[in-house]
């Protein structure tokens, strides 16, 4: 489905953005060039009646992506925790997207209920209320459970989401196709890499079952942290399209009125969510995704309470490190450090100049210290390392994009909470223990730890398994093969000498 009819979904995508008056706006928000304005008005006015009208009582940006449909409102959702990016106005419009779409009717839900669990609601339910929260993929409603009285929170997909998606998807990888023809350039950035990782995460979202594994998983990491605390999953009340999860009391992260009236710290809060954000990337490589104020909230006793598990991220224990040697070089001021770590891990091609590279990095590091969070242009500090990422070749890597996505997400949440908020003294403590701790002596002996079980699990294999594999290589060479009964002792050699110079270059590491 990915052929040339995707050009006039693109170009209502235009069309809407200019008839609703959002092009302007997201101009303005981009200080973007007068060439570029007139360019925009140029191709766009024209064709502007193509578009969609959408909701004439939304203000410009929220109408035009609440009709383009449940892909863009994703992307507005982001936009939506960075006024550093967008400025405040815009930002403050987007916010609705997060939980406050038009809803469907509550018969609709109770009908989608009845069908996935097999009863009806009324047997299920007390107190089935109308939507309390509504937004792109799904909508939300409090009840009470006949069998035990406590009150739950009851999420059901919306009807035709599948659909939508998959029309947006469609699209966004024809957009991503034609760029990679057009601009040989933007090949590194892998654009339909990209797309095809964004509709992996869309994918899991649209299955509540996978999300309330998440949620179970998700819990068992996280009972140890202070401050947080996630609702429980009803796994009997919950399907592929019904998720029902203990109700949760709180003030939206959102509300920073609300929230002063509470009496809660903002600036603490702020810390707090950086700092579960990198626990839960670093030490456990598996995290909330979707860490917007939408999905978090401040309980009576003043800890954050996450929910909507349908994006997370998981990053293995060696990208983890690598982020972190990363992170806690550009802390440290270490830029040399930071460029020996792309090169280390294949992020840049090995014929560009390190030292170059670290140059670079520096430019872009260090205007972010002693400075006051305020004063940084986050827009013009990510244009110019993408000028930086450009300039040395460096790829696009599909295992860091919701990472990185989401630590931009939580920095603007911290920042909506309190704005003088300097990430980098946050991050350094939470960086320097996961380094202690996976880096050191006791990393190293619990690295070869592991290497030594699994040699002992698949040892009795290994020979058979390289007798295989050298046999094979002979046979491709042809040429005569050794007698058979040779090969089991030259097989356990190399095994050994390849378990020797495993172990060695663990050490060395």
């Amino acid at each position: 489905m990915r052929g040339p009819h995707n050009v006039w979904r693109l170009v209502r995508t235009g069309a809407t953005l200019e008839r609703t008056g959002a092009m302007k706006i997201v101009l303005d928000a981009y200080e973007a060039p007068p060439l570029l304005r007139l360019g925009a008005r140029v191709v766009g006015w024209p064709l502007q009646w193509l578009g969609h009208t959408g909701d004439p009582a939304m203000p410009p940006a929220t109408r035009a992506l609440t009709t383009l449909g449940p892909a863009y409102i994703k992307f507005g959702q982001i936009l939506s925790t960075r006024p550093d990016l967008v400025g405040n106005d815009l930002a403050l419009q987007l916010r609705v997207l997060q939980d406050q779409l038009p809803a469907f009717p509550t018969e609709v839900a109770k009908a989608t209920i009845q069908e996935e669990l097999g009863l009806p609601v009324d047997s299920i339910f007390d107190d089935f209320s109308e939507p309390v929260a509504a937004a792109s993929i799904a909508q939300v409603h409090r009840a009470r459970l006949r069998d035990t009285g406590e009150d739950v929170a009851v999420k059901v997909l919306r009807p035709g989401i599948e659909k939508a998606f998959r029309k947006d998807i469609d699209a966004f990888y024809f957009a991503a196709s034609f760029i990679e023809l057009l601009s040989p350039a933007s090949r590194r950035l892998h654009p339909s890499d990209v797309v095809a990782h964004f509709e992996g995460v869309v994918q899991g979202e649209l299955d509540l079952r996978l999300e309330a594994a998440s949620a179970s998983t998700f819990a068992s990491n996280t009972s140890g942290d202070a401050g947080f605390r996630l609702p429980a999953v009803k796994w009997q009340e919950s399907g592929r399209r019904v998720m029902t999860m203990s109700w949760v009391e709180g003030v939206s992260l959102g509300d920073n009125d609300a929230l002063d009236a509470a009496g809660h710290d903002r600036r603490a809060l702020g810390e707090r969510v950086l700092t579960l954000f990198l626990n839960h990337a670093l030490r456990d490589g598996y995290f909330h995704a979707d860490m917007h104020q939408g999905n978090l909230k401040v309980g009576p006793d003043g800890a954050i309470v996450a929910y909507d598990f349908g994006i997370m991220g998981h990053i293995d224990e060696y990208t983890r490190r690598v982020y972190a040697e990363i992170l806690y070089g550009f802390i440290t001021r270490d830029y040399m450090r930071v460029a020996m770590v792309h090169f280390e891990a294949g992020y840049v091609p090995p014929d560009r100049d390190v030292d170059e590279f670290a140059r670079a990095l520096r430019a872009v590091g260090e205007p972010i210290f002693g400075m006051d969070a305020t004063k940084i242009s986050m827009g013009r500090l990510l244009s110019y390392l993408f000028d930086v990422t450009e300039r040395f070749g460096m790829e696009t890597r599909t295992e860091l994009i919701l990472l990185q996505r989401t630590m931009v997400v939580v920095e603007g949440v911290a920042r909506s909470l309190s704005p003088q908020i300097n990430i980098w003294e946050v991050a350094n403590p939470v960086v320097e223990d996961y380094i202690r701790r996976s880096l050191g002596p006791r990393a190293l002996m619990r690295d070869l730890g592991r290497t030594a079980e699994v040699l002992a699990r698949f040892g009795p294999r290994l020979p058979r398994l390289v007798e295989r594999a050298l046999m094979q290589q002979m046979s491709d060479l042809d040429t005569r093969p050794q007698p058979r009964r040779r090969w089991p002792w030259l097989a356990g050699g190399v095994v050994l000498g390849a378990a020797v110079a495993l172990l060695t270059t663990l050490a060395l590491s």
